[in-house]
């Protein structure tokens, strides 16, 4: 594999009047944001909506809080399918949405809501945004971004003992018992469906200069 990017085919733009759907997927701490980043400031801001697959976990407020920290947020049945391809399919017909939050030190969606509004280009970010197949066929461009497991490890204990309220222990154990053999499960085998993979993560500059540079010449008229 190349140490840039792994170009398996990029298609067309859709129609003129249909906003350009990409997917960008990759394991925990892979650096999936930096590569949406990228996109949303490739196209610019006002270009962009971007739903956040994170965002569209189940709610779990109807259940106690000791039950939610058992849930297996690793693996497809955490997710909310059928609100997230409804809010996709709404910004693809031109209406906006009201987008979940999720409070992941209470481990269940927040009451609080982010108003996406339609845009040329829509950006879904997850390390499942290639494994629902009808979501697959609304996307235009599917990208994977990869990365060693040691690094993502890593960026993703950072992540959750500073950001999220975890402890050191439960990151480590969550990792061994639920990430990894979710990841060898069913994150990985999704990298065949991508028409594009980055190697080395999101910090992979040629690559992402590859991917900014194809993305240019597929939508004419972005930044």
């Amino acid at each position: 594999m190349s140490d840039t990017m792994t170009d398996l085919h990029f298609p067309s733009a859709g129609t003129a009047k249909e906003p350009f759907v990409i997917g960008v997927a990759g394991g925990s701490g892979s650096g999936k944001t930096t590569v949406t980043l990228r996109v949303v400031s490739t196209v610019g801001a006002a270009g962009a909506a971007v739903l956040n697959q994170d965002n569209y976990y189940r709610d779990q407020s109807d259940i106690p809080f000791d039950a939610r920290l058992g849930t297996n947020y690793d693996h497809p049945a955490a997710f909310d399918w059928e609100l997230l391809l409804a809010h996709l399919d709404a910004l693809t017909s031109g209406v906006p949405i009201e987008m979940p939050t999720y409070d992941f030190t209470q481990h269940t969606r927040a009451a609080r809501t982010q108003t996406v509004l339609p845009a040329p280009v829509v950006v879904l970010e997850g390390f499942f945004a290639l494994y629902d197949a009808r979501l697959r066929d609304r996307m235009h461009l599917k990208v994977f971004v990869d990365a060693d497991a040691d690094v993502r490890f890593i960026r993703r204990f950072l992540r959750d003992t500073s950001e999220r309220g975890r402890t050191p222990d439960s990151v480590i154990q969550q990792y061994l018992d639920y990430v990894r053999p979710m990841h060898l499960q069913f994150v990985e085998p999704t990298k065949r469906y991508a028409d594009v993979i980055i190697p080395h993560g999101g910090m992979n500059e040629p690559a992402l200069d590859m991917l900014t540079a194809r993305i240019r010449a597929t939508l004419p008229g972005t930044a």
